[in-house]
């Protein structure tokens, strides 16, 4: 996992900016498949994993907060 320093708001937003991206990126794609087959189990799970991947990302970035 790559370390970022973030030392001021503007910072904080450029990243939540790029982290939003990638996990949208790498979860939003199965996401809208499902939703475009109508299949609940699979729109079930994707959102799941869509879901979790943005609290990993909220955790991560509480973890650095604890750090100091």
């Amino acid at each position: 996992m790559e370390t970022t320093e973030i030392g001021n708001r503007a910072e904080f937003a450029l990243w939540a900016i790029q982290r939003a991206q990638e996990i949208v990126t790498n979860e939003g794609a199965t996401f809208a498949l499902a939703a475009r087959d109508m299949d609940e189990e699979a729109i079930a799970s994707s959102a799941a994993e869509l879901g979790k991947a943005i609290a990993d990302s909220m955790l991560e970035v509480f973890d650095g907060l604890l750090a100091d």
